[in-house]
C-alpha cells in the first residue's frame, strides 16, 4: 500500500501544480497565438528588418527569434515552415535550427518554475534570461555564417 499511496500523493501534487499554473499558461499561449495571427510579428519584423539587413541577419528568421521566448510549440511550427520553405541545407534553415537549439522558451519556463516555487521578484531573472536568448540568437547567426 505505501507505493500506491505515494503514487496517489504524487498525482495530487501534480494536479495542484497544473491548476496553479493553468491561468498563466493559458495567458502566455494566448498571447503567442495572438501575436502570430494578428500580424504583429510581421509588423515587428518589418520594423526591425532595416537594422537586421544592415548587419546581414536574414529577416526570414526574425519571427522565430521573436516567438521563441514565448512559445515552444509556436517556434517549432515556425521552424518547420522555415525548413520546408528554404530547404534543410539552406543557411536560413540551419540558422533557425541553431537558434531553436540555443535559446529557451524563456517566459514559459520562468512562469512554470516561479509559479510553482512562489517566487515573486523576477525582474533580474527575466533580464538575464532575455540577454541569454539574445546571445543565443547572435551565436546562431555567427555560427551559421562561419560554418555554412
Amino acid at each position: 500500500m505505501p507505493c500506491y499511496q505515494t503514487f496517489i500523493e504524487g498525482v495530487e501534487e501534480g494536479l495542484k501544480t497544473v491548476v496553479s499554473i493553468l491561468p498563466a499558461l493559458v495567458a502566455i499561449l494566448s498571447a503567442a497565438a495572438m501575436l502570430r495571427q494578428s500580424g504583429a510579428i510581421s509588423a515587428i519584423c518589418d520594423l526591425l528588418s532595416p537594422v537586421t539587413d544592415f548587419f546581414g541577419f536574414p529577416s526570414e528568421v526574425l519571427p522565430l527569434a521573436i516567438i521563441r521566448p514565448l512559445s515552444g510549440g509556436g517556434s517549432i511550427g515556425l521552424l518547420t515552415d522555415t525548413v520546408k520553405t528554404y530547404g534543410a541545407d539552406s543557411t536560413i534553415a540551419r540558422m533557425a535550427c541553431i537558434m531553436c537549439a540555443s535559446t529557451e522558451t524563456t517566459f514559459y519556463t520562468i512562469m512554470v518554475y516561479f509559479r510553482k516555487t512562489k517566487v515573486k521578484y523576477t525582474k533580474r531573472v527575466i533580464l538575464a534570461a532575455v540577454f541569454g536568448d539574445l546571445v543565443g540568437i547572435l551565436c546562431a547567426f555567427c555560427l551559421s555564417k562561419i560554418n555554412f
